[in-house]
């Protein structure tokens, strides 16, 4: 009786291990020039190395709308994503009007993307409501910065008529500042980037901070968009740090993705942070914290039981 027992116990252990042996999962990132291909690629390296029984490989995609929808139908296990897509995926709105993805859930927030509004400090700019009767750069046509301007102006009372628009890119943002052109140039990015810095090396810049009570105002209109800070020093000449508001990018699964499987890897990517931050140093942002408190849309209990765990959260 005691071989039996014995031999139904390695069987089944022999059984288990097998089978979480077999368990791979698919982190569908970005392109390779961008902040998701490597980010992913170092969350695929934790996954396989530090969550016993998993290996995950980082996709190459299209990046938020596409990722959300391959979740969505359940054709990889992770997603990278930024908040305001998540948010729409999950409510049916914008580009997923009338085909909403509700079974999304966040694991944790990566990063933010920052609200930079610059101007030179030659010109008399000193608040959001001095942009007024200015030459502003709202953002390329068709990007995040300018999607987010023709949102955030408006909810704090500036139209597109009482300013003079420009549709630049970021690059073009920098070079129009030097000649002239405009007075405002805006950003929608992860800080610091290339082009602001390139422009703080030439001339003297200045940020134009949110006050509390317009970021209280973005926030409430607009669920995806949460106050943050530019950190001081980030650029050159920045001696102080600036409110502003920002959209978080989230890694997203699908509800059905078990419970233990997504907390041993929120887990595995909180204890080995390090290795993010190493890849890229935008991952200093990645914080249990935040991830427990500024997602836009409902998140796993997987992920919900560690940051409990850890008391981020009751």
């Amino acid at each position: 009786m005691k071989k039996i027992l014995l031999f139904i116990f390695s069987f089944t252990f022999l059984f288990v291990s097998s089978s979480l042996a077999q368990t791979k999962i698919t982190i569908a990132t970005g392109g390779t020039g961008g902040v998701y291909y490597p980010y992913g690629g170092t969350m695929a390296e934790i996954i396989t190395k530090f969550v016993p029984g998993v290996t995950a490989t980082a996709e190459v995609t299209g990046a938020s709308v596409e990722n959300v929808r391959l979740v969505g139908q359940k054709k990889v296990e992770l997603g990278l994503s930024m908040n305001d897509t998540v948010y729409q995926a999950y409510n049916g709105e914008g580009k997923f009007a009338g085909s909403k993805i509700d079974s999304l859930r966040t694991v944790f927030q990566m990063y933010p993307n920052l609200y930079h509004i610059v101007t030179l400090k030659k010109y008399p700019i000193y608040t959001i409501s001095d942009l007024k009767g200015k030459k502003v750069s709202v953002g390329a046509p068709g990007s995040g910065t300018e999607l987010k301007t023709s949102q955030v102006l408006p909810a704090l009372g500036i139209t597109y008529k009482d300013i003079k628009v420009y549709r630049l890119s970021f690059a073009e943002n920098t070079t129009q500042l030097r000649d002239g052109t405009i007075e405002v140039g805006i950003w929608s990015v992860a800080p610091p980037t290339s082009s602001i810095i390139d422009l703080a090396t030439t001339h003297e810049i200045r940020f134009i901070p949110f006050s509390k009570e317009e970021i209280e105002k973005i926030e409430k209109e607009y669920p995806y968009y949460v106050g943050s800070v530019i950190p001081k020093n980030t650029y050159k000449g920045q001696t102080e740090d600036v409110p502003t508001i920002a959209v978080w990018n989230s890694v997203v699964c699908h509800k059905d993705l078990p419970e233990d499987l997504v907390y041993r890897i929120t887990k595995a990517i909180f204890e080995n942070k390090k290795m993010l931050v190493d890849t890229h140093k935008i991952a200093e942002f990645t914080d249990p914290k935040v991830s427990a408190t500024k997602s836009p849309i409902p998140i796993h209990p997987g992920a919900l039981k560690y940051y409990r765990e850890i008391k981020v959260i009751k």
